[in-house]
């Protein structure tokens, strides 16, 4: 079988993520695994090939169908909307969040034709995406709304550990009002599905408890009583194979050695904290329950290191070898 095709939109161009794309191109991960089209603006990615000091030569395209994928070349879309006049490193600029956005857009399109078989995304800046009147906070609101996906559900991946989000952007009190039932349920139904259309059929899937010792019933508190272990009985009477609540100051370690399949984090920093200190720079976010496969580094656009060439790009790396771990799978 040939290696999938990865489309990876160069995120804003005064972050990291055209000197992350021109690193991860030249890795021998990469190359052994992938076949990558790029989507950003030859300009700046002529200036992150120099900063990052790497060995590749721009082959301009306008369609995948016409990509080199020889090696030492990056086949590049340029949509050259980035005026170096108005260009600086490290800058929230609404053109650069502008450019950022038609990047997505553009591997979004080709994803959906088929014409790649995974995107892999950098970083963007949420100010610079509002600075340019793009009306989206982050990728994953931009590829629900341009898959037609009204909730797409994240999942974290490092070193075989995978964890799903129950909720992610809302305080702790916010939070708090989402742990139900039936939210559970659904979530529990939603992830299973979207593991088995990543080829992940085995294994039990663990749902984490919220309070210390997972409330130790009652004695610290009511939500596993009443909400989270009702649901995970509920599920298993309908026949699916789940676990918990399990206290969360184990079962991320548990998952990680093989005893459950992935986990259900109740809220964003149970589970961003446990996979990042596992391996900060492998953890990969997949955006699941969409028609097409979206992988992303997980780090922002480090603004404060742009153009600099001293970025790691192990993050970008794995994104790509993750998109084509799993993109087999969506060919189906």
């Amino acid at each position: 079988m040939s290696k999938p095709i990865i489309a990876v939109p160069i995120g804003d161009p005064a972050g990291v993520g055209p000197e992350i794309t021109a690193k991860a191109l030249v890795s021998d991960e990469v190359k052994s695994c992938a076949n990558v089209v790029v989507v950003g603006d030859a300009k700046i990615m002529e200036k992150a090939i120099g900063i990052s000091k790497v060995d590749l030569k721009i082959n301009r395209i306008k369609a995948v169908s016409e990509a080199d994928f020889t090696d030492g070349v990056m086949n590049l879309i340029d949509l050259d909307n980035v005026d170096l006049a108005q260009f600086a490193y490290g800058k929230v600029n609404g053109m650069c969040g502008k450019a950022a956005f038609a990047y997505i857009e553009k591997c979004i399109d080709i994803a959906n034709k088929r014409e790649a078989d995974a995107v892999a995304t950098t970083p963007i800046n949420k100010e610079s995406l509002r600075a340019g009147g793009i009306p989206f906070i982050g990728h994953t609101e931009i590829f629900g709304a341009l898959t037609n996906t009204p909730d797409p559900l994240t999942m974290f991946e490092t070193r075989g550990l995978r964890v799903f989000f129950l909720t992610r952007h809302l305080s702790l009190l916010q939070m708090l009002g989402q742990i139900k039932k039936d939210r559970i349920i659904d979530y529990v139904k939603r992830c299973t599905e979207a593991l088995r259309r990543l080829g992940v059929t085995e294994g039990t899937m663990a749902v984490a408890g919220l309070n210390p010792h997972s409330g130790e019933h009652g004695l610290f508190g009511w939500d596993e009583v009443n909400e989270i272990a009702p649901a995970v009985e509920e599920l298993k009477k309908q026949g699916y194979d789940v676990a918990g609540p399990v206290p969360a100051d184990s079962v991320f370690h548990q998952a990680a050695i093989g005893r459950y399949n992935s986990v259900l984090s109740l809220y964003h920093d149970q589970g961003h904290i446990a996979t990042k200190t596992l391996d900060f720079e492998r953890t990969i976010s997949v955006t699941n329950g969409m028609p097409i496969l979206r992988t992303s580094v997980d780090h922002g656009t480090a603004f404060d290191i742009a153009g600099k060439g001293i970025v790691s790009a192990v993050s970008m790396i794995e994104a790509i070898v993750l998109a084509a771990k799993y993109a087999p799978f969506f060919r189906q």
